[in-house]
């Protein structure tokens, strides 16, 4: 299937071929002909297999077609939300001429009302900044009719639920929803149940392991060597590099520690201001910087083609992230690497997340073959220890005889000395 074979507006197939989308991925090929019917959608597919295309062309061509209707994309950072509205800047083109607003957290709010006010009615912005306008009353969502919760279960991870369910209270009961999500967890199927109308299944890979293409790589390390073999690392490796760690500290602190060795390298994390945010994004997207180090804030939305290598600086804190992260690179069906420091103290993460890609990981280890000879040898050692034991007490009791002697005599030598309690040798004054 091309994209030209869809039942779309003309206007929007030119869009798709000015913007040289030329074969649909599989969760697009699947889900693009249901969605373009009016049907609810749950959406599943690994990171990097074009899940935003999957919902932006259904909802250009219901915009096109209806020309009240409006359209809302939550996302659950700001990362994510610019990289959809990305996307929907390269389709709606002048031709089409479709009002848009970003709503994120970070950025001028006046902005953001001038946007709304232009009768913007594609809205692409995170939870928290949405509620802040449906506070202001600067924005109606009364006649939304397209609704999509992208990168769902990142959203419930981060402790988003009251706030979708305040904007859904907003959006009108009679609307098309796509829900689009990495993982498939119960929570997200209690939404599903909750807020889609008998949604079809569209499922695209395993949801718990990486992309094949991915060449995943592990490296025994202990902590005080990590900055020296992450140098190793960077020279021997070519093409960009993206390192992820678990602090905003640490992120800063090696940034800080590359540029002074000689490396170009910039930090992310949600410390820094949207604007910065953006140039350090574009800086690295243009090649200007060679290395980004990031916290998990990075590990989903950023779909930057030029990503060739990942290196898991520190473990993630939820075994999910690391399918995330590593998802970073090997985008669009193009190979890439995936490095992993691991210290004594992240085995038990690290079994966690073998678990997660591997269910059979536990029968595995545990399936160990029964070692006799080991339990012969410990049948010898304690034999020896024992008859060690006797030797020892042999030799303690005739040691114990022999001081008993010498004591005796040193009796003997001293009986006729009587000195008084209180005696002290006289100490010779220096003149």
């Amino acid at each position: 299937m091309n994209f030209s074979d869809l039942n779309i507006e003309n206007k929007l197939k030119r869009s798709i071929e000015l913007a040289d989308f030329k074969v649909p991925t599989p969760i697009q090929s699947q889900s693009l002909p249901i969605s373009l019917e009016g049907k609810d959608v749950l959406g599943t597919a690994q990171t990097g297999t074009g899940k935003t295309l999957a919902f932006t062309i259904p909802m250009i061509n219901k915009l096109l077609k209806d020309k009240q209707a409006m359209a809302l994309i939550i996302c659950p950072t700001r990362e994510l939300a610019t990289q959809v509205m990305q996307t929907v800047l390269r389709l709606n083109v002048r031709e089409i001429g479709i009002g848009n607003a970003l709503l994120i957290g970070g950025e001028s709010m006046q902005k953001q009302l001038r946007q709304l006010n232009k009768r913007a009615r594609i809205i692409v912005g995170t939870p928290g900044r949405i509620n802040d306008h449906i506070e202001r009353k600067s924005l109606n969502l009364s006649k939304v009719n397209y609704l999509v919760l992208d990168e769902t279960d990142r959203m419930l991870d981060m402790g988003f639920t009251p706030q979708i369910e305040l904007i859904l209270k907003f959006v009108p009961k009679k609307h098309q929803t796509l829900l689009f999500s990495a993982t498939l967890p119960e929570n997200i199927l209690k939404i599903s149940q909750k807020y889609l109308n008998n949604p079809e299944r569209v499922s695209v890979g395993s949801l718990s392991t990486p992309i094949e293409k991915i060449k995943q790589e592990t490296f025994q390390i202990t902590p005080d060597k990590k900055y020296h073999e992450l140098i190793n690392q960077l020279v021997e490796r070519s093409g960009s590099i993206l390192v992820f760690v678990k602090t905003k500290h640490g992120a800063d602190k090696i940034v800080k520690r590359l540029n002074y060795d000689g490396h170009k390298a910039d930090a992310i994390h949600g410390n820094l201001r949207q604007s910065k945010r953006d140039r350090v994004i574009k800086g690295f997207r243009n090649g200007n910087s060679r290395i980004l180090v990031a916290t998990d804030v990075a590990a989903r939305g950023l779909d930057i083609p030029v990503i060739k290598h990942v290196i898991n600086y520190d473990l993630p804190q939820v075994p999910e992230d690391y399918i995330h992260r590593i998802g970073r690179t090997g985008r669009a069906g193009k190979d890439g690497s995936a490095l992993t420091f691991i210290t004594n103290n992240d085995r038990n993460m690290w079994r966690s997340i073998q678990k997660l890609i591997d269910p059979d990981f536990k029968v595995k280890e545990e399936a160990k073959p029964y070692n006799k000879k080991r339990n012969k040898f410990n049948k010898k050692s304690k034999f020896k220890n024992k008859f060690k034991k006797k030797f020892y007490n042999n030799k303690l009791s005739k040691k114990k005889k022999f001081k008993k002697l010498e004591n005796k005599n040193d009796k003997r030598k001293f009986k006729n000395r009587k000195r008084p309690k209180n005696f002290k040798f006289k100490k010779n004054k220096r003149k």
